[in-house]
Parts: structure tokens; sequence; C-alpha cells
């Protein structure tokens, strides 16, 4: 019976194997054009459109279809290679036939891999016992040399997934029946479907972003889709019906409501819940089970008033028989989930309690299209000035900017939010093809926040949060804790619109940043002047790590006089955060654990043997375990992970941003509550 189903799983994958073909629509090759003039005209590099950058972009498109070298065969690759120094010519000449064609390759390729790995997954009896070994870094692999080669690559690939969840299954003691086959049958379906949806707007996208991606890993081309995600992400609004949603079994599944949507206010539709048609207006129902999820969620997207009727099976219902139509108004949604969040802190150090401001600041958005008093504005900078005002009111003695995990985003924000802090002089240098400028904050500036600061960062704090931690830090406004550096991302993007709505944008990196005393953090980032490091810590990301990445520079520095002298407690701050962390049992754990995630993070290989494997597994959970241990209350585990996934927020339990107080205690301590001196504006 077990085999008879798995075959007839497979069977159905292997129908799926034949999707429609994908051609270039007919504009395509005036998108290609405009983006060949565009590039060396307006990228900080000014760099002409030639062989090298065909050879990057060559190098780029073949390796985001296959990042980790097993789909493709090394015969494919000699047979792509004949274009690796025509990418140029056939841009300026509109010609974007590679990009499908390589697309058309890779999905030919992946339906075989996949095809393979279904037909193995239903007949296959595996022996755990012997000394084999799966390579789980693949970026730096060769290409399989042949047929036989790819197929021995995945049939250790299952094996390995097959014996983690057999693992995990032992570790976890469960008593459910474990059916890994037939799951694994269900990842790759969905797994193809979803790689290979049929979408001519996503192949295009891909391809000229690997060109523009041969300037710098920060330029790319923008389909108008993803024009319009990125409008959403800098305002935090959509309109839709207010669910977030995964692919499951073909369908879409509702895996969160987000508070005050439209599904939410309706009160009929639950998480877990499926949509497997959606009804625009009074138009005719589509069924979207297995379509492609980006443009099924498109269709559920709309102005907002408008209406849209969902079709739903019910989580109550496994079988699927039952369906139920619901018809919402669409609304505006607000992305809450990525505003700045704060709070007040009593925190206690040698007997001394004290009310400390928290603020965390997960990106830096801000509209850019509507004014402050126009309806839906949002500036990260304008919602943490609402929270220091509180701050204030409560008579909190320091603050806490967090801004770990921080990407950036706006520029004009990341000026605004020092502003908050210093009363005025040169922010950020900015130096383009033609000239060097600084943005300043300006004469009579009102700060809002007078007490001392630290700020928290690392290696995934990017951009506009590398601009204010520096600027804080070279005003002597603030100290910065954290991973030894930041992520070190020092350029500025600028997009430009391409023609005609239908032909997307371009995101072009135009200048680069530089710190007003005249370092860039391109590459080099911001350093931490105390230590305390994250799991990010251990890990082999940053700037420096990322294909094509700019390089670090100098320029004369900003005249510019410091606010502040912070930095002259840095020393026996250091001294003193050193010797309460040696002494902090909970942060030698936390400490234990980067150095043991770090060991995990430079694998190469794994062992296929099971008791190896379960003794290796284990340690690994143990790790990643005592990392997340979360604040004893009522609340059960999984509804705080969930409310922290939604607030974005970091875990309550958190040694870093406890030593971070205590820090912030030590710096109040020695500046005996004094606030930042008022600065006249000397240089402009």
């Amino acid at each position: 019976m077990r085999e008879t189903a798995l075959s007839a799983v497979a069977a159905a994958l292997v129908a799926l194997a034949a999707p429609g073909a994908v051609e270039p629509r007919s504009y395509y090759g005036n998108i290609a054009r405009r983006l060949g003039d565009m590039l060396p005209k307006y990228h900080v590099l000014q760099q002409r459109l030639n062989d090298e950058i065909s050879q990057r972009a060559w190098t780029n498109l073949v390796t985001f279809y296959d990042f980790d070298h097993s789909v493709f065969l090394k015969s494919d690759l000699e047979r792509l290679s004949a274009h690796e120094k025509t990418i140029d010519d056939e841009i300026r000449a509109g010609d974007v036939s590679f990009g499908f064609d390589v697309y058309s390759l890779y999905v030919e390729r992946l339906h075989e891999r996949v095809n393979f790995a279904t037909n193995l997954l239903a007949s296959a009896e595996w022996d755990f016992s012997t000394n084999e070994t799966y390579r789980i870094k693949r970026k730096d692999a060769p290409w399989p040399a042949d047929k036989d080669e790819a197929e021995d690559h995945w049939r250790r690939r299952l094996k390995n997934e097959v014996l983690v969840m057999k693992i995990n299954h032992d570790l976890d003691k469960s008593t459910n029946r474990l059916d890994a086959a037939t799951d694994l049958i269900k990842k790759y379906r969905q797994y193809v479907t979803v790689l290979t949806e049929p979408d001519e707007e996503a192949v295009l996208q891909h391809y000229l972003s690997a060109i523009c991606r041969a300037y710098d890993p920060h330029t790319e081309y923008m389909s108008p889709a993803s024009k319009e995600d990125f409008d959403m992400e800098m305002n935090l609004t959509l309109c839709g019906v207010g669910a977030v949603l995964s692919m499951d079994d073909g369908a879409l599944k509702i895996v969160e409501i987000m508070p005050g949507g439209p599904i939410d206010r309706d009160g009929r539709i639950n998480e877990g819940d499926k949509i497997v048609g959606v009804r625009q207006g009074d138009g005719e129902m589509e069924d979207v089970m297995w379509q492609p999820m980006k443009k099924s969620i498109k269709k559920i997207r709309g102005p907002k008033g408008t209406r849209v009727t969902l079709q739903i099976v019910p989580r109550s219902d496994p079988t699927g028989g039952t369906k139920k139509l619901i018809e919402l108004e669409r609304d505006e949604i607000k992305l809450e989930d990525q505003a700045a969040t704060g709070r007040v802190e009593r925190v206690t150090l040698a007997g001394i309690t004290r009310k400390l401001g928290y603020v965390y600041l997960p990106s830096f958005y801000g509209t850019m299209d509507k004014k402050p008093s126009e309806s839906g504005f949002r500036s990260c900078s304008m919602d943490v000035a609402r929270y220091l005002c509180d701050f204030n009111a409560q008579g909190v003695e320091g603050l806490v900017l967090d801004l770990r995990g921080d990407g950036g985003g706006s520029l004009r924000e990341a000026v605004m939010l020092s502003a908050l802090f210093v009363q005025s002089g040169p922010v950020v240098q900015i130096r383009d093809v033609r000239t060097v400028g600084c943005l300043p904050i300006p004469p009579g500036n009102p700060i809002a926040f007078k007490k001392p600061v630290v700020v928290m960062t690392d290696r995934a704090s990017a951009s506009a949060s590398e601009i204010v931690a520096g600027h804080l830090r070279d005003t002597g406004r603030a100290i910065v804790l954290g991973d030894v550096r930041t992520h070190g991302k020092g350029t500025v993007q600028t997009v430009l619109g391409m023609g005609p709505e239908k032909y997307g944008s371009m995101k072009i990196t135009t200048a680069r940043f530089y710190r007003i005393n005249g370092r860039s953090t391109q590459v080099e980032g911001v350093e931490a002047d105390v230590h305390l490091p994250s799991l990010l810590d251990s890990l082999d990301i940053g700037e420096d790590k990322l294909t094509y990445a700019l390089p670090f520079s100098c320029i004369l520095p900003s005249e510019y006089r410091p606010s502040w002298n912070l930095q002259k407690y840095v020393p026996v701050l250091k001294e003193l955060s050193s010797a309460r962390t040696s002494d902090n049992e909970r942060f030698r754990r936390h400490v234990d654990n980067v150095k043991g995630m770090k060991a995990i993070s430079e694998r190469v290989d794994v062992s296929l043997e099971y008791e190896t494997r379960k003794a290796q597994m284990a340690a690994d959970r143990e790790l990643r375990e005592l990392d997340d241990v979360d604040d004893a209350d009522d609340e059960s585990d999984e509804k705080k992970k969930k409310k922290r996934r939604r607030r974005n927020e970091p875990k309550k339990d958190d040694v870093v941003l406890d030593e971070g107080f205590n820090v912030l205690m030590d710096l109040i301590r020695f500046t005996g509550g004094a606030e930042v001196p008022e600065q006249k504006a000397w240089w402009f």
C-alpha cells in the first residue's frame, strides 16, 4: 500500500514536469537597451558595459540558479560558456534570450534531478550503518561531471534528509509514525513548483539583476511587482486582506492573521485554513492550487475598498472536501512588526536602580512620496522621537538604542534619527561621481534626548544603521556595543524608473558613504567600543563576503566638533564589562555557544552513519536550545515566539542586551547623570 501511494505521488510530480515555455515579451528588448545605457552612466564606478562585466554577469546568473552546484552538469556550463563575453553586446542589442535559455535549461535539469529523487524515495531502503558522508557546502564544489555523478550527489542528499528526519524523530521521542519518504516527496513537489513557476517577469528580473550585480551586490533591476514590494516595505503598508501566507501542498496556507486586518475583523477565517480559489469583485473564481505563489498573492492584494472572495478549505477538514466562500473588502494593512518599539526598564547594578529607556529599530523606514501632514505618512525617526518624549517625561537616565539586525533603509531617516541626539553639524559624507558633499543637521535643532546613549549593533547592522552608529560615536555622543564590527555596507542606492511602468525600475549604486572622520563604512563597518558578541559574530557574513563588493576607501574628514566626549570612558567600560561577563555563567555559556555555532557553520561534510550523526545533532540541538531560552511566564513557548516574530523584537532573556544595560549604568555613573552640553553652530 505504501509503495503504491508513493508511486502515485511520484507520478503526479512527473506529470508536473512539463511546464509551459517561458518566452520574453516583445518590449523586454527595450528594457535591456535602457539598462545597458543607464548602468555605465549612473553607477558610481562609471565602468563600461564590457567583457569583464559580461563574465561577472554570466557567473552571477549561473550561480543564482544553481548556487550549490547540484543541478547543472559540467557539460551544461561548457555549453553556456559561449555567452561569457557576449552578454554586454547582447544587452546593448536588446537581446535577452540568453537569460531565458539559462532558465529553460535549469528547469529541464531540475525536473530530471527531482524526478530521480522522487523515484528513489519511493523505492529506496536506506542503510545508515555505513561510513558515508554528505557534502553540505557545495558553493565551491565542481559541477557534476556527468549524470551519474549528479545522481550520486542527490542520493546522498536524500539519504541525509531522511537521516535528519529519523534522528529528530528519535531525539524528540515522538510516538507519531514517521514517513520520511512521503513527506519528502511532498516537499520536492512544492519545491519544483515554486522554483519553476512560469513567470516571464521574474526570469527577466533574474537575468538583468545578474548584470547589475556585476557592478556591485546592491545594484539590481526591479520588475514592477518587485518595485511594489519595495515601496510597501519602505512605507510599512500594503492593501490586502491581512494574512501571512505560505505554500502547503499546493494551497496557500494562512500562517498568521494580522491584527486589525480584514480577515481579523471578519472572524470567519482561522490560522491553518487554506486558500484554494480567488475571485476578483464579480468575476469568475480562479483556482490557485499549485499556481505560482507570487501570482496568487497578487490576485489577493488590490486597491483599498475593492472586494475579493476567497475559497477556503478549513483547517478542521484535512480531506479538503469542505469549501466555503468568504467575501472581504481589501483595506490598508499596517506592517507594524517592522516599526520601532520602546519601553522603560528598571535596571539594578551594584545596589543602585535606575530607569533606562530602550528602543529597538528593525529598519529605517520612511514614506518617500508624502508630507508629514498627509495621511499614511510613516517615519521611523518620528516614531523614535515619540518614545524619547515619553522617556523624558518618565525621567529615564540613559538610553539603549538597539540597531541589531537593522539592515538600513532611508538615508533621510538616518540623518533625522541622529538629529534626535546631536544638535548640529555634519552626519555623513557622500561621494558620487562628481563631488563630495555632506548631509547636515541644521543649526538650531532641538535635541530630543540629552542623556547618555549606548548603541547596540551586530554583523547584520548595515547602511543607515552604520551611519547612525558611526556618527554618534564620532561625535562622542554614544558608545557602540556589540559584534566586532557591523556589516560594512557603505554605498548609496537610488531607484530610477526605466520608462513606462511596465518597464520596471533600477536600484543603482550612485554614491558611497563616508563617516565624518573620513573613513568609509564600506567593508570596514563600524567597530564596537565594547565587544559583546552575538551568534552572528561567529558567522562568515558581511559586505566583504559578497561577490563584487566595492572596496574600502577614505576621503578627507569633515569639519566638525564633538558634541560630547563619552569615548574617554571606553577603556574603563571595557574593563568593567570584561570582568562582569567573565564572572557571569550565563554570558560564559553564551560565548561558548557563539564558538560552537562557528564550528557548526564551518562544517563542509557530515556523517551519514546513524550513531555518529545522532551524537552530533544532539550536541548541536543543545547549543541552539541554550541560546533560545525564553523568559518564564504563563504563556506557552509557541505563543511567545509568535508574538516576538510579529513584533520583530529580540527575546527577553538576552544576555547581550542585559550587559548593554549594565554598560549604560556604568556610563551614567561616570558622567554623573549629566546631559549633552549645548553646542554652538560654528562650522556653517
